[in-house]
């Protein structure tokens, strides 16, 4: 029963009708007040190391243009200019020999090749019987497709299970007489009327045939396969590559043999020889495989260029693939060497690539890629362009920074008159950093004996209104730069007295660990925290208080309730006139 009357009274106004939970929420709101300026400085100073992280940001991309500007090897950049490019290109590095160098190219370098023996595949009918060839699965190079070809105006039609024979026979009634030489492995047609040239083809042939077979028109009454006809079947099992001589391997089909040392394996079972090329030039031996359609051979080229060599070597008793595609009968070409002289000299110097290192031609630094023999000068120069690149590049960045601490401390009125400072506005620590920046950059130097002391010199100034630079005078830096660029360096890059040496000491001081910037947000951080002590301290109490007015209230109300009873009992004793 005393539980339900205490969930009963726990009811604002239940018994005193009086909305007592919104007066708490009230004093509790009223208290909670006094945290509105405590979370609005939390803002502030959020805002503040946000601000505080975009200066540091800026500041970190102008150190990187300030040791690049330290970097002594920038002044030592070069440019060249080659007479011809059409002959040959040209690069440099930095402290690149300056100076005219005149090159006679007399020969280009080449890759040493293995031609393989030509015709390696099967003839199409090694016995010369033409009906025992199907047109679906000879030994064409190039598959014949089934379809209609013209010859002297006949239409013929075949299909891929007709036999060579039945082709021919067609063909004969076109007044024509089809011959095959086996040893040739050529189809010759003859016209049968003596002078009378044979016209081959049409616009509205579907079959390939006459140019699987290499046959086209000459003007004449005979024309002949232009090459041999049958080919190597590269992607078909090795056992139906149509090879002349069949590749074998051990007991197990397994077979190996070695390029320039580098073992290839194969499988004449489920190896075709397109997978055994693809391995091949996948492989560390340094050479290309390939098929050529038009000589029906293999050929192995050299990936690099000069006069180096191929050694193959077949494994006993492991197949005999390098014999069965001709590579081992083939005949090597050798590779070139570049050959050419320097400055009219009549020594020859020679280079295994096309390409003349310094350590080649002793030009220090100097790399010239060959494209064609002839005379080509290259013209090698200081690249200053890169060191006026750079120093823009600073004054660019530079500004950033300067306008982010600017755009930071503006105090703006608003049309109603309302002046809002800005976020730093005020902030000593910022207005340092950018006085302080602004001295190390543009203060004269000390130590220096060149007549580079200040950027000034250099025909860049303050604009007079803020903190930024500008490149006023542009012929005063090309002019530096031009006549002056031991003093240019030694300004920017002495480690000692140098420019980059004092700015890049500032900004380590500023952004690095300890420096202006991470003291002062630390200092950020601890006012945030000493805030967020003070709001939860003050929550603790609100919530205190709360549950204390909670108490009160329910206290009322149950004495409300007892007082409500009593008036209840004694009215009803009234009416019952027990009273």
């Amino acid at each position: 029963m005393s539980s339900s009357l205490s969930s009963s009274l726990s009811i604002s106004g239940l018994a005193s009708g009086m909305d007592w939970k919104s007066v708490i929420t009230q004093l509790a709101a009223a208290e909670r007040g006094a945290e509105t300026p405590w979370t609005t400085q939390q803002a502030t100073i959020s805002n503040q190391k946000s601000a505080y992280d975009t200066v540091k940001t800026d500041l970190t991309t102008l150190q990187a243009d300030v040791k690049a500007l330290q970097d002594s090897t920038l002044y030592q950049s070069t440019t060249v200019n080659s007479s011809n490019a059409t002959i040959a290109t040209a690069a440099t590095v930095a402290g690149a020999a300056s100076g005219s160098f005149t090159f006679n190219i007399s020969q280009l370098a080449t890759a040493a090749k293995i031609n393989g023996t030509a015709s390696i595949s099967q003839v199409l009918a090694p016995g010369g019987n033409l009906s025992n060839v199907t047109l679906g699965t000879a030994g064409f190079m190039t598959p014949v497709s089934a379809g209609t070809f013209t010859v002297n105006g006949t239409q013929i039609t075949i299909a891929a299970t007709d036999s060579l024979q039945s082709v021919f026979d067609q063909i004969s009634a076109a007044g024509v007489t089809p011959t095959y030489d086996a040893a040739a492995d050529k189809i010759t047609l003859t016209s049968n009327t003596s002078g009378q040239a044979i016209t081959l083809g049409s616009a509205t042939d579907t079959s390939n045939f006459l140019q699987a077979a290499k046959l086209y028109n000459n003007g004449t009454g005979a024309i002949t396969s232009t090459a041999t006809l049958g080919g190597v079947r590269l992607t078909a099992a090795m056992a139906n590559s149509d090879l002349a001589t069949a590749i074998t391997g051990d007991a197990n089909g397994d077979g190996q043999f070695s390029i320039n040392g580098v073992t290839i394996n194969y499988n004449v079972n489920s190896d075709s020889i397109s997978n055994v090329l693809d391995r091949i030039n996948n492989s560390s031996a340094g050479v290309t495989a390939s098929y050529d359609t038009q000589n029906n051979r293999f050929v192995l080229t050299n990936n690099s260029t000069g006069d180096v060599g191929i050694t193959l070597q077949s494994v006993s008793g492991k197949g005999n693939f390098l014999d069965a595609v001709g590579l081992t009968g083939g005949t090597l070409a050798r590779g070139n060497n570049l050959l050419y002289t320097l400055n009219g000299g009549t020594q020859q110097l020679v280079s295994q690539s096309n390409t003349i290192t310094s350590d080649s031609s002793n030009v220090a630094g100097l790399t010239v890629t060959a494209l064609n023999q002839g005379s080509v000068t290259m013209a090698v120069s200081t690249d200053t362009s890169k060191i006026g690149t750079a120093i823009q590049k600073f004054i660019t960045d530079y500004n950033a920074v300067q306008t982010t601490i600017s755009a930071q401390q503006i105090v703006t009125t608003g049309s109603n008159g309302k002046v809002t400072p800005g976020i730093l506005t005020s902030d000593q620590t910022i207005t340092g950093i950018a006085s302080n920046l602004r001295s190390s950059a543009f203060s004269p130097l000390s130590g220096l004996s060149g007549a580079i002391q200040m950027l000034a010199s250099l025909g860049i100034q303050t604009n007079g209104q803020d903190n930024t630079l500008t490149l006023k005078d542009s012929t005063a830096l090309s002019s530096a730069l031009a006549n002056n660029l031991n003093d240019v360096k030694n300004f920017f890059s002495d480690s000692t007295n140098g420019w980059a040496t004092r700015l890049n000491t500032f900004l380590d001081n500023t952004i690095g660990a300890g420096g202006t910037i991470a003291t002062h947000q630390d200092s950020l951080t601890q006012q945030n925290d000493a805030l967020a002590s003070q709001i939860a301290t003050l929550e603790k109490k609100i919530t205190a208080d709360t549950a204390q007015w909670t108490a009160e209230f329910q206290a009322m109300e149950t004495a409300q309730s007892q007082v409500n009873q009593q008036l209840t009992y004694l009215q009803q004793a009234v009416n019952n006139g027990s009273l």
